[in-house]
């Protein structure tokens, strides 16, 4: 999917009409025990509560709602870990366009029948995001569907911003943002639509410490590949593409700091929002508590937290409620 669009608060405003009826607005919901627990305000922005549970259906309802008529003949075609394709597949139904979503074998099969359920085609390729791409690439090049990307284009992250724009209206005093980082496309929106609202903010980036494709690359200057593996946060894995074109560009010059953590961190940050806030939320959703609960981010100041999703194996989180040993791949992982 080619465009040529300005990326910045006009746009970010204009996304939030465009989503407004396939998105809802989300709660912003203060969390008694961490602000106590901080000495000030946290604030949980609860994307969960999407209609596909999780915050990509933001972008991907911009950017589908943007399509020309013989485009959306065409029908689309993503690559995702997940939550993108769920976006995806929900919007094509809603606007009515034929939608191929192309999956890596570590996506859990939760998100692959949920996917299935929106209508939905669903084609599993090789071992790691970047894999799957080469499936979607072919499907554009062979059979001209339209190629939605999971982070990398301007339509998709400015829908995903329309969080910010949410956030700051509500609560004007916020200055620090946490937001789960993986392709950077959401928190590439969430930087440009609150820094330009209010320069002074901090936007910092949560990834786990194994395969985190952003913080990688911007170690080494560019984008580069990682190996995938197995996490509780497997919403955030995958790649940037060498051919990275927004993302990489935007956290280089917008995101104030990246964290990393653990699988035990994510697992605590999990069963703290189950056990004490009684929410529903995948590793890769609960990675900015997590990242607070190990004191590997430190905020003077009211902040928000971006929930970004539930679509989690229940098996697995209630598991982790019960304290119990959570295996993946060859590591043993509990809180």
């Amino acid at each position: 999917m080619t465009v040529s669009h300005e990326l910045d608060l006009l746009s970010i405003r204009a996304a939030a009409v465009t989503v407004a009826g396939i998105a809802v607005r989300t709660p912003l919901m203060s969390s008694v025990r961490l602000s106590a627990s901080l000495g000030y305000p946290a604030w949980l922005k609860l994307e969960t509560l999407q209609p596909i549970g999780a915050f990509k259906i933001r972008g991907a309802a911009n950017a589908l709602t943007h399509l020309a008529p013989e485009q959306r003949e065409k029908g689309v075609v993503c690559c995702s870990t997940g939550n993108h394709g769920r976006a995806v597949a929900y919007a094509a139904r809603r606007l009515g366009i034929a939608a191929t979503v192309c999956l890596s074998h570590l996506v859990p099969e939760t998100k692959v029948r949920a996917i299935e359920e929106l209508g939905a085609t669903v084609r599993r390729i090789g071992k790691s995001q970047d894999e799957a791409q080469l499936e979607a690439d072919r499907l554009v090049a062979e059979e001209g569907r339209i190629d939605i990307p999971p982070f990398d284009n301007p339509r998709i992250i400015a829908g995903q911003g329309t969080i910010a724009l949410e956030i700051l209206d509500e609560r004007p005093e916020i200055d620090t943002i946490l937001v789960p980082l993986s392709g950077g496309g959401l928190i590439s929106g969430i930087a440009v639509a609150a820094k330009a609202i209010k320069p002074s903010i901090r936007i910092i980036g949560i990834s786990m410490d194994r395969g985190a494709a952003m913080h990688a690359s911007l170690a080494a200057g560019k984008p580069v590949e990682v190996d995938e593996v197995p996490s509780l946060a497997d919403s955030l894995g995958g790649g940037i593409g060498l051919n990275n074109q927004w993302t990489f560009d935007i956290c280089n010059r917008l995101v104030d700091d990246v964290i990393l953590l653990t699988e035990e961190e994510i697992y605590r940050g999990m069963r703290a929002l189950l056990m004490e806030e009684g929410l529903v939320t995948e590793g890769g959703g609960a990675v900015a508590v997590a990242a607070l609960l190990s004191g590997k981010v430190k905020v003077s100041g009211p902040a928000a937290l971006i929930i970004s999703g539930r679509n989690v194996d229940m098996r697995q989180l209630l598991a982790i409620g019960r304290n119990e040993p959570i295996q993946l791949g060859s590591l043993t992982v509990q809180g």
